[in-house]
């Protein structure tokens, strides 16, 4: 298999109040828009809010959103209203990591790789 790209889709259950969860709240900005849907970028990757969802996220799923700097951001979200799901902390792999949720309850993953992890290719 030769993989040119890539997003992850949500369906969400009112997909004018998840567009503008990622668009606003969190500040994604957009790749492109078509009827029904838009995509945003996400790093490396791209999440795609489509159509309209009836079940509802998995417990098993959840965003890993990978931010250069864990207290500035949730400051940052706390300012527009939004309250972590889980504060910041290090767990046992080194990594800090913050839970939020989308609008749907879809759990998203907010990590800083700490300076000397070895997953860090940025100094800054």
């Amino acid at each position: 298999m030769d993989v040119l790209s890539s997003r992850v889709l949500i369906h969400p259950k009112d997909p004018e109040v998840s567009t503008a969860f990622y668009r606003d709240t969190l500040g994604l900005a957009i790749d492109k828009e078509f009827p029904g849907g838009t995509v945003f970028f996400l790093g490396h990757g791209s999440l795609e809010i489509v159509g309209k969802g009836e079940t509802g996220p998995s417990p098993d799923v959840a965003l890993w959103l990978q931010v250069r700097d864990l207290p500035a951001t949730l400051e940052e979200l706390k300012a527009k209203g939004l309250t972590a799901d889980r504060d910041a902390r290090r767990e046992p792999w080194g990594l800090d990591e913050a839970w939020i949720s989308d609008p749907d309850g879809t759990r998203i993953v907010l990590v800083e790789v700490p300076e000397k992890h070895p997953l860090r290719t940025d100094p800054r």
